[in-house]
């Protein structure tokens, strides 16, 4: 049996959908002009800028990242073309890569932080009051650990 929506829901629902479609799209449209950095590529230089060492495993990153593999290793391909990571072997079992970003990365996503960060603030946060910021954490993190419950998912994760 189908269990519907209420109207409640369905208005949440609503809303909700509105934001995973339009808040992606303003925030790359800020990171191509700004930066000429789509998000993802950013979001990849981000977690490498905080990693130890500036380094992390392929699969660890792409877990971070929210993306796969595949995706991943694409674009690691097209940073290494610009010089901003490099790949090399894991210490631990030679087996498995690790992406490092590089100076000229940092640099990158250093320059690209601040206007990303403001439209971030501009966007979401200006918009909410310091109660709903924490309701929309605990909102997201329900929602994440449905979809990808992890090592890394809001419980063990959240700041």
């Amino acid at each position: 049996m189908t269990r519907w929506l209420t109207d409640e829901e369905q208005r949440a629902w609503r809303q909700l959908a509105a934001v995973t479609m339009l808040l992606p799209a303003a925030l790359e449209s800020q990171l191509q002009r700004d930066a000429g950095l789509t998000h993802f590529a950013y979001w990849v230089l981000a977690m490498l800028s905080e990693a130890p060492a500036r380094a992390r495993r392929m699969s660890e990153l792409a877990a971070l990242a929210h993306g796969s593999q595949s995706r991943l290793s694409h674009l690691v391909s097209r940073l290494e073309e610009r010089g901003w990571v490099r790949r090399e072997r894991a210490d631990d079992d030679g087996r498995g890569q690790v992406a490092v970003l590089t100076d000229a990365g940092y640099d990158v996503v250093v320059a690209a932080a601040p206007g990303h960060v403001e439209e971030v603030r501009r966007l979401v946060f200006d918009a909410l009051t310091p109660d709903q910021v924490q309701a929309l954490h605990d909102i997201c993190a329900a929602i994440v650990a449905r979809l990808a419950p992890s090592p890394e998912s809001p419980k063990s994760a959240a700041s």
